[in-house]
């Protein structure tokens, strides 16, 4: 190769199909010793390959090295207009978190609590990246959030990827599922990428998304990053270092709503003890007879294994689910949830339940709306709109307003059901800390006591917004 300007010589780095190549016969000992160590050659069309998202710091190790190359990578462009200047200001730690973005090369992880509003700090963040964008979110709910929240800030077309959707634009917004398909022939597109709850990112099958990205300019955003797996871990690689964090302590009674929690005990009745008592055991001791340690991060999918090996593994696995679905909607639990709304009747109630199951049940036997992920996206609109006007002042769901979704002010949450998950529990207290005239909001936490269900309750209150 031709350092000394010679254009016909020079390596020219192209995408294809999320990674980035460089024609081998135009690859020397100088380009080995710069960017090397993220290429592989490949023998089959006889090219160096590296993954896309590696663009950033080959193209800047050229650049600072003073190497002449092409680059036919990269099809992003700057944005043609920035962002609305007539919208609300930037809160001090929403500044604080921009600039520290800003800081870090535009790359890193932002954390911030449910509901602080780290859509309108993102929105900031692509004005001062000034590239073509992609936003990935989780759910079809976000992606429609997204786009009317983006439509605010900008007056131009923006392209949508799910939903039954693909069109690409300046500032184009895709669940998870759509970029994973999507990213392999259009990587090259954008200069930046947000992704949202990115806390889904380290899985398997989302990771490749970042992967197969160009875009130079990464931001990543969630309440909750870190993942039982220890997953948050490959977020360095993905996105970036953690630039900025604030937690719902810091921010409550001031942009965040006052808040208490209460745990309250509630035993089973006696048949539904006995009934309970008589599966634990089935399942215990299948545990214990295979000596399966949960502790151990595989120990779920081992015991999955060895309950579907054996008719004894499938009893202990029936038995598994009896508990559970006894704990979760018993008798007693839904007489005091009665008590419960009873009590807040001239309050807005949210319900919490683990399934589908609980939340229907709860809803034919109170007669009360209930909102689930089977629920179509338009007609969770009007449920939430019906909600937050007050025409209906109770709604039951299970785990789909977990995540992202905005939710009307809410002064009572009522969990009925829950994970072991310290994530789940922070987003369900997240849904009630948007500010309203009331003084505080109340999350109330209905444990069945004397079951496996305690250990669960204190393990996802182990996040710092509990003590």
């Amino acid at each position: 190769m031709n350092v000394q300007g010679n254009k016909t010589l020079a390596p020219r780095i192209e995408f294809d199909r999320g990674s980035i190549l460089v024609e081998g016969h135009r690859w020397n000992d100088q380009i080995d010793l710069l960017v090397g160590k993220y290429f592989k050659f490949d023998e089959r069309i006889g090219v160096y390959r590296a993954m896309a998202m590696d663009y950033r710091e080959v193209v800047l190790k050229l650049y600072r090295a003073g190497v002449d190359y092409e680059d036919g990578a990269r099809s992003f462009y700057e944005l043609s207009v920035g962002v609305d200047a007539s919208l609300p200001s930037l809160r001090p730690y929403q500044s604080e978190a921009l600039e520290a973005w800003v800081q870090s090369g535009k790359k890193g992880v932002v954390v911030l609590p449910t509901g602080s509003g780290k859509t309108r700090m993102a929105q900031e963040a692509i004005s001062r990246a000034g590239r073509s964008t992609l936003v990935v979110v989780p759910t079809l709910d976000l992606l429609g959030q997204w786009l009317e929240t983006l439509s605010k800030g900008w007056q131009i077309p923006l392209g949508q990827w799910g939903g039954g959707e693909h069109t690409t634009e300046e500032i184009t917004v895709s669940t998870y599922d759509s970029a994973r398909i999507h990213a392999e022939r259009e990587g090259g597109r954008f200069g930046t990428v947000v992704f949202d709850e990115c806390h889904h990112l380290p899985s398997e099958q989302y990771s490749w998304i970042s992967k197969m990205l160009i875009a130079p300019f990464r931001l990543g955003l969630s309440a909750t990053p870190e993942r039982s797996d220890g997953g948050e871990r490959q977020l360095l690689r993905l996105i970036g270092d953690e630039v900025f964090r604030s937690d719902i302590q810091s921010l409550r009674g001031n942009y965040l709503s006052d808040y208490e929690v209460c745990v309250e005990e509630v035993p089973l009745d006696e048949e539904e003890a006995l009934r309970y008592e008589k599966a634990r055991a089935r399942y215990l001791g299948f545990v214990r007879k295979r000596k399966i340690d949960f502790s151990d991060p595989q120990g779920w999918t081992i015991f999955l294994t060895e309950c579907f090996a054996s008719s004894e593994g499938r009893q202990a696995h029936q038995a598994y689910q009896e508990q559970n679905e006894i704990i979760r909607r018993s008798e007693s639990k839904i007489r005091v949830l009665w008590s419960l709304l009873w009590e807040h009747r001239d309050e807005r109630v949210l319900i919490f339940t683990h399934d589908n199951e609980t939340a229907y049940h709860i809803g034919e036997r109170f007669g009360l709306p209930v909102l689930t992920h089977q629920t179509r996206v338009k007609e969770r609109r009007e449920m939430l709109k019906f909600f937050k006007e007050g025409r209906w002042p109770w709604l039951v769901t299970s785990r789909v307003l977990n995540e992202g979704v905005d939710v009307p002010e809410v002064d009572i949450g009522i969990i009925v059901s829950g994970s072991g998950s310290v994530r789940e529990h922070v987003q369900r207290l997240g849904r009630l800390l948007r500010p309203g005239k009331r003084d505080r909001a109340k999350l109330i936490e209905l444990i069945s006591s004397k079951t496996g269900e305690e250990g669960r309750g204190r393990r996802r209150r182990e996040h710092e917004a509990y003590r």
